[in-house]
């Protein structure tokens, strides 16, 4: 067996094993394996705009370091501006020079979701990306302003709701821009439930509901992909791996007493995130990514879903978002 396809089958081997490829073992192996993807070059994002929502902590503050050391002009979208400016002020520290923006935004919330981007498209005419990085897991059922069980709002409706406000901006550059939905491992044990896109079916379950909304997350990409491809806008959707954030301290603390020796640091579990919005060329649009490398959307055969699934799924989100036409119009 050659090289490369040695690092290949252990790469696979890592990924399927889950407990070794979402940890820190994973990623050293990797990054130590033939073939390593190679990183976006220094300053590679001088004079480029990227907007990172969730940006008050954890992976999402982590990106927005990672970009801002690239020279990009980062926006950093937050709910707590106290939080927010707290992160502002580390990575000023971190990268004397940084240029950085302070928005607040309830991604949950449609109405505002708007306000925010007109304000930013008002602001903001040339946008390289968005990472659409903000994450919630309520202990009990909640619904967003508009209705929506409210995983669901902030992990996609509200994502997708912005970037049609933002595609002007998106598509203003050379070569088009970028969208980086930050999904989870977690969505490989969950099917698409096109029937029950508001988690109203039996009890209900925060982490269920949090995977559920990462499944759709995945599916949808390659339609939205199309849709935004006019526009030269690609898509990608990621997982960090486990990562020791602020949500797995709040919402799984069980989870991290076990997992803690191995679990990523913030700045471990924003590098593909970091990697997508900055390597050049683009990444091919509509795909799923982990530790640099395009992934498989399932490893279980009861996780697949069926094209009347997406179709589904895809009339629920156009009418949720206010999308008019289908995907790729």
């Amino acid at each position: 067996m050659t090289r490369p396809a040695l690092a290949r089958a252990v790469d696979v081997v890592l990924d399927r094993s889950v407990v070794l490829g979402y940890t820190t073992v994973g990623l050293a192996v990797r990054r130590a394996l033939p073939g390593w993807p190679a990183g976006p070059l220094p300053r590679s994002l001088e004079g480029r705009h990227v907007l990172v929502t969730g940006a008050s902590s954890g992976l999402g503050a982590a990106t927005a370091d990672g970009l801002a050391g690239l020279g990009a002009a980062v926006h950093l979208l937050v709910r707590d501006e106290a939080k927010g400016a707290g992160v502002a002020d580390r990575i000023r520290a971190a990268h004397p020079g940084a240029k950085l923006r302070l928005w607040r935004c309830d991604v949950a919330d449609l109405d505002d979701v708007r306000r925010f981007a007109t304000e930013l498209a008002a602001e903001v005419s040339d946008l390289h990306a968005v990472v659409h990085n903000a994450g919630v897991m309520p202990p009990e059922r909640t619904e967003s302003p508009q209705g929506h069980e409210l995983s669901m709002a902030v992990h996609l409706v509200g994502p997708v709701v912005m970037t049609e406000a933002l595609r002007g901006p998106l598509a203003a550059g050379a070569v088009g821009g970028r969208v980086v939905l930050v999904s989870s491992g977690g969505m490989y044990g969950q099917p698409l439930r096109a029937d029950d896109p508001g988690c109203t079916t039996g009890d209900y379950s925060p982490t269920t509901s949090y995977a559920r909304s990462k499944r759709w997350q995945v599916e949808m990409a390659p339609l939205l992909a199309e849709r935004w491809s006019a526009d030269r806008i690609t898509v990608a959707t990621m997982h960090p791996g486990w990562a020791d954030t602020p949500g797995v301290r709040e919402s799984l603390p069980t989870f991290r007493r076990v997992t803690r020796p191995v679990l990523r640091d913030d700045a471990q579990g924003a590098d593909t995130t970091v990697w997508l919005t900055a390597v050049e060329p683009a990444p091919p649009t509509g795909r799923f990514w982990h530790d640099r490398v395009e992934r498989p959307t399932n490893l279980l055969p009861t996780t697949r879903a069926s094209d009347a699934d997406r179709a589904r799924a895809w009339a629920w989100l156009a009418a949720a978002a206010g999308l008019d036409g289908a995907a790729g119009t």
